[in-house]
């Protein structure tokens, strides 16, 4: 059986995880098959969003004990967790990714990555292990490589400032529908754009249910 690593952010899409995201790939890896390990860092949240008003909120939450609502409590710490624990990783999308995984929405180019976040991901590329990001996932996934001196291609879908950005790390950015998904042979990773471009949740599951297939069909 094939063990996947899912790294969550949070939850909510504008501070943490993006649910729909995150549901849509576990129910896709739990389909196929796969066993399935919730991951987290347990770090405060970058900020905290009302998600009926929009506005931020004084409060403080954690990005573990927020994950663990999606995850439904079986969550790991990702300090604890290393590349010979999986076959393969998959980061959902939402804000969280680029506020608590990252600083990419602060920083965009400049952006810094969560140690462990780093560390695991490179772990798993140096293993030759797929990883597979969706929504605005992929520019850490960019970011990380600019650390690590590989020169890697992603997609986000179509926006052309956070592709630019992307691209001023050194990746290579590749225009993608919603639907469909983008391979770094070299790199072994798999992007897609999921709500960068979906207007529904059936467009964002099309495109995360083949993300998964193809995750999987790597993991071999």
């Amino acid at each position: 059986m094939t063990k996947v690593g899912v790294v969550l952010s949070g939850c909510g899409v504008y501070d943490g995880a993006e649910i729909h995201e995150s549901v849509l790939t576990l129910l896709a890896l739990d389909r196929a098959g796969a066993e399935v390990v919730c991951l987290a860092p347990d770090v405060d949240q970058m900020h905290v969003i009302n998600h009926l008003t929009g506005q931020e909120s004084s409060e403080t939450r954690n990005v573990l004990v927020e994950s663990a609502r999606i995850a439904r409590g079986e969550i790991k710490n990702l300090a604890e967790a290393s590349a010979a624990d999986f076959d393969a990783l998959i980061f959902p999308g939402g804000f969280g990714a680029a506020k608590n995984l990252c600083d990419f929405a602060v920083k965009g180019a400049d952006a810094v990555v969560n140690p462990d976040v780093a560390r695991l991901a490179t772990e798993m590329m140096k293993a030759k292990k797929p990883i597979a990001a969706v929504c605005i996932a992929p520019a850490m996934l960019a970011a990380i490589c600019r650390d690590a001196g590989i020169e890697s291609s992603v997609t986000i879908g179509t926006d052309e400032g956070t592709a630019s950005n992307i691209e001023a790390m050194g990746a290579k950015h590749l225009a993608c529908p919603v639907e469909e998904f983008r391979v770094d042979e070299e790199h072994r990773l798999i992007t897609s754009p999921a709500y960068m471009l979906a207007g529904s949740i059936s467009e964002a599951a099309t495109g995360i249910e083949r993300t998964v297939a193809e995750l999987l069909r790597m993991a071999g």
